[in-house]
């Protein structure tokens, strides 16, 4: 029988330090944090560098008309001086075109956008659900210029303005459908804007529904839900979250969008409740005169911008809110 003691196990050696493969030496995580940083940070650069730029050039005007002044006023006239700030600027007109367009494009095209994509995902035969996937995607890649001359010489003739007409007639007592027709304005602006947003807006939209999750559905079902019940009580309200964020993307397109709404919103510098009237918005305004313009004019323009990231930035403020609020109550607030 052997006497000889078994042999101590021998402790694993130790990774050197420095190399990628080692524990707390690693190169590559440092390497990829710094990386990351740098690239948010850029961003955040290039965001401030943007806003001081445009506001230093547009100060003029805000010392003139004052800043709140200048969102408020109701009269541009344009002055053609090289050195000072001689014509009347005021914005109101341009952002009030800008608002209404928007909120058109959004109370149209986001109904459509989650019955389209609830459609896709819990409706449509797959034969079916993938190729209209696809068309509906589709339309994104479309320029805004097809859809402005599409919308001016074809949609807006034959189907937007037998439509005005008929609900002129029978809506024009009321002030938002107070005549007369004249074609082109906010409520054709509003209805193309809403065609083009409809895309981005329904493939976010059929992804959050379409993850999920699957027992909570079959739980409704067991417990007697119909598919109706199911989708408007269980699957619907889980996604608010992320139809909302769809809601705020395809807005922000609305907002800034410009040769489509240049094309059918009418481009005077007056404005009035009737979605029937024309305007302009602040995008298409800047489009339609900064090629010819003087350098007092493109200070008012950039102005104009100013007022577009502000506008932009507090809409966004205020979803993000609305979000974060019902998202204390579903337990989803931090989408």
């Amino acid at each position: 029988m052997s006497t000889e003691a078994p042999e101590a196990p021998q402790a694993p050696e130790a990774p050197r330090r420095g190399t990628l493969t080692s524990g707390k030496g690693r190169l590559a995580d440092p390497i990829f944090k710094w990386v990351v940083a740098a690239c948010g940070t850029i961003v955040l650069v290039i965001l401030a560098l943007m806003v001081i730029r445009t506001t230093t050039e547009a100060w003029p005007v805000f010392a003139k008309e004052g800043f709140f002044g200048f969102l408020i006023g109701e009269e541009w006239t344009a002055g053609g001086s090289r050195t000072e700030i001689t014509g009347t600027y005021g914005a109101w007109p341009f952002i009030y075109g800008t608002l209404i367009t928007s909120v058109i494009a959004i109370a149209i095209a986001l109904p459509l956008s989650i019955m389209v994509a609830v459609y896709l995902t819990h409706l449509a035969p797959r034969r079916i659900a993938k190729p209209l996937s696809y068309t509906v995607e589709l339309l994104a890649a479309v320029p805004s210029v097809i859809f402005g001359l599409w919308g001016l010489h074809w949609f807006l003739p034959n189907v937007m303005r037998p439509f005005f007409e008929w609900l002129e007639g029978a809506m024009g007592w009321f002030f938002l459908f107070e005549g007369p027709v004249r074609g082109v304005g906010y409520l054709p602006a509003g209805i193309v804007l809403a065609i083009m947003i409809l895309p981005i807006m329904t493939a976010i939209i059929r992804e959050v529904v379409a993850v999920q999750p699957l027992e909570q559905q079959m739980a409704a079902y067991a417990l007697g839900s119909t598919r109706w019940e199911v989708i408007t009580k269980v699957v619907l309200p889980a996604s608010f979250s992320g139809i909302v964020a769809a809601a705020m993307l395809g807005l922000g397109r609305a907002l800034g969008e410009t040769i489509a709404v240049l094309m059918l919103i009418g481009g005077s510098q007056g404005w009035g409740a009737s979605l029937f009237g024309t305007g302009s918005s602040m995008a298409s305004h800047i489009a339609a005169t900064f090629g010819e313009s003087s350098p007092e004019t493109r200070t008012g323009l950039m102005a104009i911008g100013v007022a577009l990231f502000l506008v932009t930035m507090i809409v966004n403020i205020l979803a993000r809110v609305i979000v974060w609020r019902l998202g204390q109550f579903t337990g989803d607030a931090a989408v």
